[in-house]
């Protein structure tokens, strides 16, 4: 079973509609109890870091997220659910995160262009991966396969073997992280289409 953490922030619908499609049990579940039952958990999130931090903590989801991580279950952090990883965000001032990859949270720099054109802020739309390390969430998926962001920060980890796809906006940034049994998308994979449902399989079939 694939527990989705409902802290009051995230597209979490979507998300399981996505495990759904591929033919995988996944429950959305407000309950931090059932994170520690599940076979794997995923971390989705939409909205501002501090909010999303607050949440979780208030929630009282932040002790069963490391320990199912140390045990070593399957852990897929979602856009804003990759940031919480970090060790701290920039967003709305400095906030602590989760603290599970040594790293920081980024707004994109101001002035950015791309072909002569100004480029906008948040970052919206399709992107290529340049995938970098053979993640279990790419298995089957080519190099340059288009995937789906919106956001307006983006993850610099502090040890860069962690990175396992970038993209560029403007500069190349991380799109993806793997280390042992976690991995994380800035992107969403639920929007990206058949690319992105492979990698929720993946994540499902992940040992």
């Amino acid at each position: 079973m694939i527990a989705i953490i409902d802290y009051g922030m995230g597209n979490l619908r979507s998300v399981q509609k996505g495990f759904e499609k591929v033919g995988c049990d996944a429950v959305v579940t407000s309950d931090p109890k059932v994170l520690l039952d599940a076979e794997r958990v995923v971390l989705p999130g939409v909205g501002a870091f501090r909010d999303c931090i607050r949440n979780l903590e208030e929630g009282g989801f932040v002790e069963p997220i490391l320990k199912v991580i140390k045990e070593g279950k399957p852990f897929l952090g979602i856009c804003l659910g990759l940031q919480l990883l970090f060790t701290e965000s920039e967003e709305f001032g400095l906030h602590k995160g989760l603290d599970v990859i040594p790293g920081r949270v980024l707004r994109f720099p101001e002035g950015m262009q791309q072909a002569g054109e100004d480029l906008k802020v948040p970052h919206m739309g399709w992107n290529q991966l340049d995938i970098k390390r053979p993640s279990p969430l790419f298995q089957g998926v080519e190099q340059g396969s288009n995937v789906y962001f919106v956001h307006s920060y983006y993850v610099k980890p502090d040890d860069e073997s962690v990175v396992a796809a970038t993209t560029n906006y403007g500069i190349d940034f991380c799109a993806a992280i793997w280390r042992d049994n976690v991995v994380a998308a800035q992107f969403h994979p639920e929007k990206s289409q058949d690319k992105g449902l492979a990698m929720l399989k993946n994540f499902a079939q992940m040992r």
